[in-house]
């Protein structure tokens, strides 16, 4: 008899363990506020960068930025801040526009610094839409870096992405 108590006591206690149980549905996490932080840091840029705003340059990189163009060349913060101001110089188009916009954008996070890959969607439409707009694709990678309290770049790599051939 005290085996059946304790059998069935132990029925008890187990059983709910091993009932199927429906499942939740998968969550995905939410950014975390440096993921936040940095994506609003990288559409403000690509504004700043759409209208050659020299200071969001010099906000965006760090002094001792190593920048690398998709077409290979190297270059550093002093250069970019030059060729920015020479591009604000010059009177602004008034044949077409160049929007920037990231998609895909994969933040990973170390302590202070993070790695920030994206697709740069450069579209560029002519103002009288007498063509189709131009649009062209890079893959980016920057790392960003945390210095007194404020992220900066401080390595940019830019390549990009073939055009699909046409049929």
């Amino acid at each position: 008899m005290r085996t059946k108590i304790i059998l069935t006591a132990l029925t008890i206690l187990i059983l709910p363990s091993i009932t199927p149980r429906a499942s939740a549905p998968p969550q995905t996490a939410a950014p975390s506020a440096t993921s936040r932080e940095l994506t609003t840091m990288l559409n403000q840029f690509l504004q700043d960068a759409a209208t050659n705003n020299v200071s969001g340059f010099d906000r965006f990189f760090a002094d001792d930025v190593i920048y690398t163009h998709s077409a290979g060349t190297v270059t550093n913060k002093s250069d970019i801040i030059k060729s920015v101001t020479a591009g604000a110089a010059r009177p602004p188009r008034t044949d077409r526009q160049t929007k920037y916009s990231a998609e895909d954008i994969t933040v990973h996070e170390y302590p202070d610094t993070a790695i920030v890959a994206f697709r740069l969607v450069s579209t560029e439409v002519a103002l009288d839409h007498a063509a189709p707009p131009t649009i062209t694709n890079y893959r980016n990678t920057g790392t960003f870096l945390r210095r007194n309290g404020k992220w900066q770049v401080i390595a940019w790599q830019s390549t990009k992405i073939p055009d699909a051939p046409t049929k």
